[in-house]
């Protein structure tokens, strides 16, 4: 095989979308979502592997801030299991890391499927196992009745609210999630690319609201074709923790999606994250898959 590893076009939309859903079939990311990222995105920067027009692995890195001191740099690393063993996987990493080294940054994080052949490569590759991850699935034939908010609270659907509110409620669930993998990129470009996601569902995603203040949230992408829903992002606000409040979100939304024709729900999770994952055994989700954060130091 013979390939080239190179800055990522809107043209190879629909090559990257495949090989997320080879990679990660659990995840919504269709090659419409792909294109907006491609060229509304500049958080990222993004490279395939193409032999001739056909893109057979992909390669994301998220740029620091300019100002940061050796920063942790989180990077994508995907191949399709039909391209492996040609080098391709090799090549990605050794130009994500070189970029990576330009940047200054001082190690770099990325998530490993938990497979006995991803984690030899990460391994080979100078990276660290850290955390483990879920990948689970729900049957939406089934799923729990909506539960309802305590009193003084309502729920909103994204329809009902400002890119802000929600905005705002992200910022600070994100960062303290404990496997490092969802930062997101600050508000303008958070708009262009999170909130205005092809994929997004609005009417799927939910809030428990506070007057005008989101007080938890879910953000679900879905899949018409594959009948398939993805929370992308459940959270609540720390000082709205400890009320029931995820279950609420999470019991409208699969309710909302089971009545809008899908069949399947899926989310991951920390696997040390005790209180969501106890949340979404209640929802009826089982695990499926699993993954791993890895670390490299520079």
């Amino acid at each position: 095989m013979v390939f080239e590893i190179r800055t990522a076009r809107p043209g190879d939309a629909a090559g990257i979308a495949r090989v997320w859903s080879s990679t990660m079939p659990h995840l919504v990311k269709t090659a419409r979502a792909v294109e907006v990222e491609l060229t509304e995105g500049h958080s990222r920067e993004m490279l395939v592997a193409a032999d001739g027009p056909e893109v057979v692995g992909y390669a994301n890195l998220y740029l620091p801030p300019p100002d940061a001191e050796a920063p942790r740099i989180r990077i994508t690393i995907q191949v399709p299991p039909e391209q492996r063993r040609h080098g391709i996987g090799s090549a990605l990493t050794g130009t994500i890391v070189t970029r990576a080294v330009e940047l200054g940054a001082g190690r770099l994080l990325t998530a490993v499927a938990d497979t006995d052949e991803a984690k030899a490569f990460a391994a080979k590759q100078g990276f660290t196992s850290q955390r483990r991850m879920t990948h689970a699935r729900a049957d939406l034939s089934t799923p729990r009745e909506a539960l309802q908010p305590p009193d003084g609270l309502r729920v909103a659907t994204y329809d009902d609210l400002d890119p802000r509110q929600v905005f705002d409620a992200e910022i600070q669930v994100r960062d303290d999630d404990p496997s490092g993998l969802s930062g997101g990129p600050a508000y303008e470009e958070w708009v262009r690319v999170v909130w205005a996601n092809p994929d997004g569902r609005r009417d799927l995603s939910v809030a428990v609201v506070d007057g005008d203040r989101v007080l938890s949230f879910v953000t679900t992408t879905a899949d018409p074709d594959r009948k398939l829903i993805w929370s992308n992002l459940t959270g609540t606000i720390p000082s709205a923790r400890g009320r029931g409040l995820a279950k609420v979100v999470k019991s409208v939304a699969l309710a909302r999606a089971r009545d809008a024709g899908f069949t399947v729900a899926s989310t991951g999770n920390d696997a040390a994250n005790e209180p969501m994952l106890a949340v979404n055994r209640w929802l009826g989700y089982r695990e499926a898959a699993g993954a791993w954060t890895a670390e490299k130091t520079l």
